[in-house]
């Protein structure tokens, strides 16, 4: 697992974490790549996904200067959702990372 990646898996979990304890809702005992973020087994509200993504791509900006935006439309129009999971998420930041890179 590169770095980067790994650092935004942590701050996803965290993130999670997060919101389920301003919500007051008792999530998963382990937040791990594989809680799921969207779908029958959500942890997160769609709206926490969203404010969870925002702070995603406003702790990237932080961090290493570079813009993303993960819910766009190619996000969006994946055939598999790069929001299932906390895993799937960081696979998709890290990609878009990779391609800014070589771009």
């Amino acid at each position: 697992m590169s770095e980067r990646r790994a650092q935004v898996v942590g701050w996803l979990v965290e993130g999670v974490r997060t919101r389920l304890a301003e919500l007051g809702e008792p999530g998963p005992a382990e937040v791990t790549e594989a809680t799921r973020l969207v779908g029958e087994r959500a942890v997160l509200s769609s709206l926490a996904l969203v404010s969870l993504i925002v702070e995603i791509e406003q702790t990237i900006e932080d961090e290493w200067g570079v813009a993303l935006t993960l819910a766009d439309e190619r996000a969006l129009s994946q055939q598999h959702s790069p929001f299932r999971s906390i895993g799937t998420l960081a696979d998709y930041v890290a990609q878009l990372l990779a391609e800014q890179q070589q771009g």
